[in-house]
């Protein structure tokens, strides 16, 4: 590493300590630059910097929590409020909680570490731009915004020590979202149709269970979704690649003019509905599949407290190796508003 690069990443681990509380010079053992608990505030402020960095993110709930296992938050109202009692009769008013209509499940935040290292190489290169500070920062949250999507559709598991060559997706990293209907909502999923115990053919010639991806939609979302959500203006169908053709998306506008500062575009729209709802494509997301509900029905809980960070040289490798780590879950606010089809066929049965 070039000298003057040392020095730049020496500021910056230095400015990160001082943050978080760390005495400027204080290391715990000898290569090691920095290793602190994130302070509460600087937490929060790398959440919020998160969300920027994704547009996906930006539209879910990103919620801290205060213990590792609880009830879910319950963002926004799902429950009506209206009613009426006989006073007269003896009867009394009985406030309820309208922030959720079910208690299906519980969060549990588990201990996931975000690990990484820069290269000496790759810190030389950063070195000579202005930036260089936020493109420490900025790098490390975006590929973390990308991990979180990643195991939201794909995660399946919460292994005590993980595999990334067997499931790239991050299978066995927590469970995800779609893991979660399956597993709590099955009513909510469909799986295969009158045809196929296996799968859902879509075709308008021969043999198939729906002539085309908007009648399937249709049908999920008044057979599949509970009454109370059915006519919910924010409900979207999140597709794959696969079930959709390209052309009929484009990318989502970004938000500011400066680099650091534009939104992700990890959020493709499409100019196409799908049962008279729109449709968008997603990272990560499975093919053959759809997810009918609403941004704000998938939640990425943090617990606060539990950020540890430490950075430390490591020459032998010729790179700077960052542990960060921090429990998380990840929650449907209100199974009702779920719809989840899955193993989609484009083309009528053999």
């Amino acid at each position: 590493m070039q000298t003057s690069t040392r020095l730049l990443l020496h500021a910056f681990v230095a400015q990160v300590a001082k943050l978080n509380g760390l005495p400027t010079g204080l290391t715990a053992t000898p290569g090691q630059l920095a290793e602190f608990n994130v302070a509460p505030a600087i937490e929060q402020r790398l959440q919020a910097k998160l969300r920027q960095i994704s547009d996906f993110m930006s539209r879910i709930n990103v919620m801290p929590v205060v213990n590792q296992q609880g009830s879910r938050v319950g963002v926004g109202v799902n429950r009506s409020m209206a009613s009426r009692s006989n006073r007269a009769a003896g009867h009394k008013r009985s406030p309820q909680d309208i922030t959720g209509s079910d208690q299906i499940d519980q969060y549990l935040c588990k201990k996931t570490d975000y690990d990484y290292a820069w290269s000496y190489e790759l810190l030389d290169a950063w070195a000579h731009q202005p930036e260089f500070q936020q493109l420490c920062r900025d790098a490390v949250l975006a590929q973390k915004a990308e991990d979180v999507m990643c195991i939201g559709f794909n995660g399946v598991d919460a292994a005590v020590e993980t595999d990334r060559d067997e499931y790239p997706l991050l299978q066995d990293v927590n469970y995800g979202w779609l893991y979660k209907i399956r597993h709590y909502a099955p009513s909510r999923v469909m799986t295969h149709g009158a045809l196929d115990a296996n799968k859902i053919y879509v075709s308008d010639e021969g043999s198939a269970d729906y002539k085309n991806l908007d009648s399937l939609v249709f049908d999920a979302i008044h057979n599949l979704m509970h009454e109370r959500f059915r006519t919910a203006t924010d409900l979207v169908v999140m597709v794959g690649s696969d079930l959709v053709h390209e052309k009929y998306f484009k990318i989502v506008e970004q938000a500011g003019d400066v680099a650091t500062e534009q939104v992700a575009r990890d959020v493709i729209m499409s100019s196409r509905q799908l049962g008279g709802k729109p449709t968008v494509q997603v990272p990560f997301f499975p093919a053959g599949s759809m997810l009918i509900t609403s941004f704000k029905n998938l939640s990425y809980y943090w617990q606060i407290g539990t950020a540890r960070r430490a950075i430390q040289d490591n020459p032998a490798l010729d790179q700077i190796d960052n542990f960060e780590s921090i429990n998380d879950a990840f929650m449907v606010e209100e199974y009702g508003k779920c719809a989840l089809l899955e193993d989609i066929q484009l083309g009528p049965k053999a």
